[in-house]
């Protein structure tokens, strides 16, 4: 610890390393170069994560869609083939039957922004998706409300035909600066009065079609389009603590007793379990950072090797000063300490002059990025939190050592007598 306080061990490293600053700098670059790498690889792999985690911003991530299908099994005299329809009693029994569950969703849906022109205004038209929903899908997936409100229950018992609808509806129907809350629109014939307008964000789908959606009162949207007690499909989360995709199995076998479907029939419902798939995403990520780490520590590593090499060359350079000091009294660790503390010190500047020009091309990126619309980026926010640093500079100080351990056990090996005859 004395010798780490001492100025004569310092201006005797200093003095070790200026003294062939060329082949010092070289040497350093290895490092330099491997904790660039290292630090680079873990923001670009955080910039995607945020980027496709933004896709997922404000969506109940532990949520599935389900819809029916086909039979693809006979049972209880039923042929194989039929079609049957979830009814609003589904809903219902699953919430009550299958606990864990925070939110069954009933939808419907009409029309499409593919298909024919379905909603008028005036002289303008369009062709838009209408879904038929409860107050609570806003809750399930992202929607920023920017004018007026979302459906409440109020909507829900009285059957009131209200409509929210997407910024890309306003544009398409609606003039600039035209007043949107309050007007009409006309959804199949059937007038709805505009009570709210909002806008998507994330890249789930297409992001422009996404804000050519209506959303009306799932009661009035069955009332006005003869759906009955029919549900087009459910939108499904599961409560925090639980997850869908455990809990999803229950929902099915509820479904398959209460419409007369074969237990093994997995055809018969369709689903896509958002949850599976965050989760793949997360596994897919946390296997990049590995990568990151692996690619970055082997690369630091060829680097280490070279301030290991020098240090070698070094030793053999000192060996009759080495051999002076052992003379004078100096101790085997003495020795040892100051070829590590060299070793060390190279490797740390090195490592940390790596991680400054890394910081400077992220803050660079950054900036750029700040300038742009990442609302629909993949990559977003390129960033490595303050543990890493803290990990990097653990790795920079166990690869000093490593570095500096060989070249130190054959710096304590010269004998006195040995050393003051080398020329």
């Amino acid at each position: 610890m004395s010798k780490l306080f001492s100025r004569d061990s310092w201006s005797e490293i200093i003095e070790a390393l200026s003294s062939n600053w060329f082949r010092t700098v070289m040497t350093a670059f290895g490092v330099l170069w491997g904790i660039f790498i290292l630090v680079i690889l873990l923001a670009a792999g955080n910039g995607l994560e945020n980027g496709i985690k933004q896709g997922f911003s404000g969506m109940a991530t532990n949520s599935m869609f389900m819809w029916s299908q086909t039979a693809s099994q006979p049972y209880k005299g039923l042929p194989k083939g039929r079609r049957y329809n979830f009814k609003t009693d589904d809903v219902a029994a699953i919430k009550q039957n299958v606990p864990g569950l925070r939110f069954v969703s009933p939808r419907n849906q009409l029309g499409g922004f593919r298909g024919s022109n379905n909603v008028v205004r005036g002289l303008q038209t369009g062709a838009f998706n209408v879904y038929g929903d409860y107050p609570e899908i806003i809750e399930q997936q992202p929607m920023d409300i920017t004018s007026g409100r979302f459906i409440n229950y109020s909507d829900i018992n009285e059957k009131r035909k209200v409509a929210i609808i997407g910024s890309g509806v306003v544009s398409t129907l609606y003039d600039p600066g035209e007043e949107v809350i309050g007007s009409y629109i006309k959804i199949n014939g059937v007038n709805f009065m505009v009570i709210g307008t909002y806008k998507k964000t994330g890249q789930n789908g297409d992001p422009e079609e996404m804000q050519k959606e209506i959303y009306v009162p799932f009661t009035s949207f069955s009332q006005a389009f003869n759906m009955a007690d029919i549900v087009g499909w459910m939108a499904i989360t599961a409560k925090d603590g639980f997850s869908i995709t455990e809990l999803k199995q229950q929902v099915f076998d509820e479904i398959k007793t209460r419409h007369s479907i074969h237990p093994d029939d997995d055809r018969a419902i369709g689903n896509f379990d958002l949850y599976q798939e965050f989760s793949k995403i997360n596994g897919l990520f946390t296997a990049l950072n590995f990568v990151a780490f692996f690619v970055g520590i082997l690369v630091l590593l060829s680097g280490v090797i070279g301030i290991s090499n020098i240090m070698l060359i070094v030793v053999k350079e000192r060996t009759k000063e080495i051999g002076i000091r052992r003379a004078l009294g100096a101790t085997p660790w003495e020795i040892r300490s100051q070829i590590l503390l060299e070793s060390v010190f190279l490797t740390i500047i090195s490592g940390m002059a790596g991680i400054i020009f890394a910081t400077l091309i992220l803050a660079a990126v950054n900036y750029q990025l700040s300038t742009m619309d990442t609302s629909e980026m993949m990559f977003i926010n390129p960033s490595v939190n303050i543990g890493v640093v803290v990990i990097a500079l653990l790795i920079l100080i166990v690869s000093g050592l490593l570095a500096g351990l060989i070249p130190a056990q054959n710096a304590i090996k010269i004998k006195p007598v040995e050393a003051l005859r080398t020329e």
